[in-house]
């Protein structure tokens, strides 16, 4: 097993993101794979440096290591998206030979004017610049973002979570940008090249992006890779259903340290809020590894009530 934890560094690292780590370093460790830490930092105007060493920090005080990564090296690096963009490039040729890619040059505002049809669902491209003639592509001023079009084609897969999934790409997913316009590489394209080229076997993430999944397992294989073995998992929600993030106050990890939280309990209130263990109570990390239960994690998000894990640090 090669699995994989790839966050983003666009703030300090909250409870979110520790129990999506934890889950993933539990699961590579019980399977005596390898971990790779992996920086997506292909946002380059929000991602910041400050935010990668808080990262690195505080995964290291949870006791969550890894076996791969940008302060240690490895044989599938370099771990920073930024310092990728040379495979990236490479993934779009072989797409611009394969004849896969066209010209975009729609406009922020027809593209919001496409809109969603019904409330909670993303918009679908409806393929206009993919039936201009070469001549009308000719006439074009704007700077255009690239997109790959996809087949009339099923992608049928089974989450560890979720079980069967079943995706077809043209309402799914529609044809979508691998390059934007200012020349950033889109996020469908770099975690797909990664996850291809870095070999990794099996991705755990956040259910939020269970419904990409489908185009990357297609756009890996069409990039000549074997795709993951994919577990969405549940999020941790507030009392009122929000997921949390980074823009919630209270719920950093270094906040938490600074208040005499203990790693072993953060751990071991996740794994206890996720039904992993059977007993409200600190483990080791060691314990952690032995006595936790990835079956039995559910499908409903979890929810998490602000200093609740003070209190639970106290009783338990």
């Amino acid at each position: 097993m090669r699995g994989r934890f790839a966050p983003s560094p666009t703030g300090y690292m909250h409870l979110g993101n520790a129990w999506t780590a934890f889950l993933c370093w539990l699961q590579v460790r019980q399977a005596g794979g390898t971990l790779v830490l992996r920086i997506e930092d292909n946002d380059e105007q929000r991602s910041k440096p400050v935010f990668r060493s808080a990262l690195l920090e505080d995964l290291h005080w949870l006791g969550l290591q890894w076996d791969e990564g940008p302060d240690i090296g490895g044989t599938y690096g370099p771990y920073c998206q930024q310092k990728r963009y040379d495979l990236y490039n490479a993934a779009l040729e072989q797409l611009q030979r394969q004849e896969q890619l066209y010209p975009c040059y729609c406009s922020r505002s027809r593209l919001q004017a496409i809109g969603a049809p019904h409330a909670g669902e993303h918009s679908i491209y409806d393929g206009h610049c993919y039936t201009l003639t070469p001549e009308e592509r000719h006439g074009m001023t704007k700077k255009p973002s690239w997109r790959i079009h996809v087949p009339s084609q099923t992608i049928t897969f089974t989450d560890g979570i979720y079980g069967v999934q079943k995706s077809y790409l043209p309402t799914s997913c529609g044809d979508f940008v691998v390059r934007r316009a200012d020349d950033m590489y889109a996020y469908q394209l770099a975690v797909s090249v990664d996850d291809g080229s870095m070999g990794i076997t099996h991705v755990l993430r956040g259910r939020d992006l269970l419904s990409s999944t489908a185009q990357q397992i297609w756009l890996i294989s069409l990039l000549g890779y074997t795709p993951p073995v994919y577990t969405h998992v549940p999020m941790l929600v507030d009392e009122h259903g929000f997921r949390l993030s980074k823009r919630q106050h209270g719920l950093t990890i270094r906040q938490m340290r600074d208040e005499s939280v203990t790693s072993e309990t953060i751990l071991s209130y996740l794994a206890w809020q996720g039904g992993l263990v059977s007993e409200p109570r600190v483990y080791s990390l060691d314990e952690l590894v032995h006595q936790c239960d990835l079956t039995k994690l559910g499908r409903d998000d979890i929810v998490i009530v602000p200093n609740s894990i003070k209190t639970w640090n106290s009783a338990s």
